[in-house]
């Protein structure tokens, strides 16, 4: 059995309803952290440099999240190889 549920409402609301701390203070110091450590950057160099000093793990982190990622998108068109060679469509 199958059970799909939609439920309208806004990410606010969301929040709120699954019990979910408001991050909206932090986020805005961190964003403007960041901004403020870019305004220097003036080459994609300097920009990686960057990523990869801030990133969970550095590097490493940065390698296995592409990973993880590319993983997934291909485990996703693998699924829907499948699907549209059995016929089926996938359902919206």
């Amino acid at each position: 059995m199958k059970v799909n549920v939609e439920v309208e409402c806004t990410p606010e609301e969301a929040r709120r309803f699954l019990g979910l701390p408001d991050v909206t203070r932090a986020n805005d110091v961190y964003v403007d952290a960041i901004a403020k450590a870019m305004q220097g950057m003036n080459s994609v160099d300097q920009l990686q440099g960057f990523a990869k000093q801030i990133a969970p793990m550095g590097e490493m982190g940065l390698k296995l999240f592409q990973q993880f990622v590319e993983q997934g998108a291909g485990a996703a068109m693998a699924g829907f190889k499948a699907g549209a060679a059995g016929g089926d469509k996938p359902k919206t």
